[in-house]
């Protein structure tokens, strides 16, 4: 786009310059595609999240061109320990070949990198512009965006990546009244904490099953503590929404984070959706895709999104290039196919194995069982993680070359120098 608003149509709007926003951009501008990203929020903005990111997240985002130096808060992850409601501490080893399988890293710093990356890639990146209005323009070749007091973007596709309550999602009348999202999580970063909480901890408190509480390390002796719970409508009254916990009470937390650790920063909550399965995935016949939190993408079991919305992000640009201009038809149907036949599954997977864990015997019995074998512990480690699809087994035509021992992301060697030296 030449002309900036009111100019020549681009080919791909994004709106949203987030993970999957950026993601869409990046993908459909390597592609040779002009691409607006626009964003009400001026970067870098804070987002709520547990910061973590599965070896998905890592081999999507090292893909993309996102450098781990870019992020001060860059935390390599080597291990994690899970505590069972009956406080049995399981121990996770992450492989060690020399590659990552996760890490943490600030929401802050890491979608304004990847968005840079974007910027680079040759899209056009407006910050601070909300997008108002949207409607297919005249003929139906087009899309026409309302953005604030700008003249109206034309764009031949949309690629909606702007959050659980999508303002595109509203503004086409997709939305669904009442909805408040599947889980309700809250953070909190920490500093001053014991060496225990240099290490991924995660604890299935009696009254979160099947959700849980976490404590995430950061570079710099810094902590994301938090916790997420799947939303129950009409639960009993004192039911978690997302409220502030104090977590420090809880004696099996207390005792990781150490008698030193004090707040970095304020308690903040979010809702998360998490139902892939059941979203509108597009809207004006094709020519709006959703992607990322607009598409509900988080996996339902553990609330982890970044992956999913990379995914997502990329999926829906792929699904634009194969389609053409003229085709939204295509580009809806090819996008719908493969969430139905792949993050849709898993989805459902993660559904049935989070009614197993919002039982207490069901989560003590599960992570015993873990507990039974090195190699039981091994690839729970890995299934955890993310190092495969949720639903590998039944998702055949996912399947790939060493799928099971394939390396993490990144050269451990520059990821770990990243974050060690600012530790």
């Amino acid at each position: 786009m030449t002309e900036g608003f009111g100019g020549e149509t681009v080919d791909v709007a994004v709106v949203g310059g987030g993970p999957a926003g950026s993601a869409a951009a990046i993908t459909l501008a390597r592609s040779g595609r002009s691409v607006a990203v626009l964003d009400r929020a001026t970067f870098p903005r804070d987002k709520c999240c547990g910061d973590g990111l599965t070896a998905a997240a890592l081999r999507r985002l090292e893909a993309l061109g996102f450098d781990p130096a870019s992020a001060p808060s860059w935390a390599p992850v080597e291990e994690a320990t899970v505590v069972t409601p009956g406080s049995r501490a399981v121990r996770l080893r992450l492989p060690a070949d020399g590659t990552l399988f996760a890490a943490s890293v600030r929401r802050l710093e890491l979608d304004a990198a990847l968005l840079d990356v974007a910027r680079k890639a040759g899209a056009e990146v407006y910050e601070g512009h909300p997008v108002s209005g949207v409607g297919a323009a005249a003929g139906g070749a087009a899309v026409v965006l309302s953005v604030d007091d700008e003249p109206a973007l034309r764009a031949r596709y949309v690629i909606a990546a702007d959050g659980a309550w999508s303002p595109v999602r509203k503004a086409l009348g997709l939305s669904e009244a009442g909805y408040l999202g599947d889980w309700y999580a809250g953070r909190q970063y920490y500093r001053g904490v014991g060496p225990a909480a240099r290490g991924l901890w995660v604890w299935f408190e009696p009254d979160m099953l099947p959700g849980y509480a976490w404590s995430f390390p950061l570079a710099g002796g810094v902590v994301n503590v938090g916790y997420g719970v799947v939303r129950v409508p009409g639960g009993p009254p004192g039911t978690l929404k997302g409220q502030r916990v104090d977590l420090l009470g809880r004696p099996r937390v207390a005792a990781v984070l150490g008698p030193d650790a004090e707040p970095a920063g304020p308690w903040k909550a979010w809702p998360i959706p998490a139902g892939i399965g059941a979203a509108t995935l597009s809207g004006l016949g094709g020519r709006v895709l959703f992607a990322g939190d607009a598409a509900r993408a988080c996996d339902p079991m553990t609330g982890e999104g970044i992956a999913q919305a990379l995914e997502t992000g990329e999926m829906a640009a792929r699904a634009v290039l194969a389609a053409g201009p003229d085709r939204p038809g295509a580009a809806h149907e090819r996008y719908r196919r493969q969430v139905r036949w792949g993050l849709a599954v898993d989805d459902s997977l993660s559904r049935f194995l989070s009614r197993v864990l919002a039982r207490r015997r069901g989560a003590d019995g599960s992570l015993a069982l873990v507990d039974t074998a090195a190699w039981c512990r091994r690839n729970f480690a890995r299934w955890m993680f993310e190092d495969y699809p949720r639903a590998a087994l039944v998702t055949p035509h996912r399947w790939r070359r060493r799928m099971f021992t394939s390396p993490g992301a990144f050269s451990s060697d520059g990821a770990h120098q990243a974050g060690s030296a600012r530790s």
